[in-house]
């Protein structure tokens, strides 16, 4: 034998006489080792990614929570001595303390008003007590408009009632009347009693649902439908005014003529003093 075959011999003994796989055996078996790991990390994937998209659900649910409005607002201050907040007195009345939102008749927030809350003199929270007890067998309950109002709320008032190109809420609460002219017809004052302390505006609502029966007119309506004996009112509206009237009466309140809402305390505690704490 040749040396050349000795070597041939040789090498392929020494290679167990298997065949050397092919480049495309190669790659095939490569990709079938690989489809196992890519299956596994898919399905990885897919669990951090069902994962992700709960966290960022529960994320949403709660930030939506954290948007939802808070039902109570915290008292922020002590009151000055002989004051009170009404809902510390009264059992069962309702609450809409119009100058604190936007519907009114600036179309605003009146300045002074950070918070819902009806503060009243001592005083006139222990008279008004007798007002809710005289009217709960009839089934009504006290919703009070405004009670304690900030001189600098009365200062707003001044400001706009001297701009002549605000009138957004024109239609609503004075169609008839200039309100340049809202301080010289009385439905308006230089100096308030509510920033006195014992004044308050208030109505008559269903004891079950809050709901205010019909006067014949909304608070604040700057007009002559306004007032107790005003023309045009129903047999139903007339007595329903009434019946306010003689309650707040009999509990020690004097009506003011040009507003069926509007009360004032007999004996109130500060009949020369204004004050000018805010609403908080």
């Amino acid at each position: 034998m040749s040396e050349e075959a000795q070597a041939s011999e040789r090498a392929e003994n020494s290679s167990g006489g298997a065949e050397q796989p092919q480049a495309g055996q190669s790659s095939e078996l490569g990709e079938m080792e690989a489809e196992p790991d890519l299956e596994s990390d898919q399905a990885e994937m897919g669990q951090n990614s069902e994962q992700e998209g709960e966290e960022a659900q529960l994320d949403a649910e709660e930030d939506q929570a954290g948007d939802q409005p808070i039902v109570e607002v915290a008292r922020k201050r002590e009151l000055p001595e002989g004051f009170v907040y009404a809902d510390e007195v009264l059992e069962h009345a309702f609450y809409d303390i119009r100058y604190y939102s936007e519907y009114n008749f600036v179309g605003e927030q009146i300045d002074g008003y950070h918070a819902p809350f009806a503060i009243l003199s001592v005083q006139a929270a222990k008279a008004l007590k007798k007002a809710e007890h005289a009217l709960e067998p009839l089934g009504y309950s006290l919703l009070i408009y405004d009670a304690y109002r900030p001189q600098k709320a009365v200062e707003h008032f001044k400001k706009w009632a001297a701009d002549e190109q605000d009138v957004k809420m024109k239609e609503e609460f004075y169609p008839d009347i200039d309100k340049k002219n809202v301080f010289k017809l009385g439905y308006l004052s230089q100096r308030s009693g509510h920033s006195r302390g014992s004044t308050v505006d208030l109505t008559l609502a269903d004891q079950e649902t809050g709901e205010p029966i019909d006067m014949g007119g909304i608070h604040d309506f700057l007009g002559e439908i306004s007032a107790h004996d005003a023309a045009g009112l129903t047999e139903a509206q007339a007595k329903n005014r009434l019946l306010l009237k003689e309650t707040m009466m009999a509990a020690g309140f004097k009506p003011y003529n040009k507003e069926w809402w509007h009360y004032t305390l007999n004996n109130e505690p500060y009949p020369k003093k204004y004050f000018d704490f805010d609403v908080e």
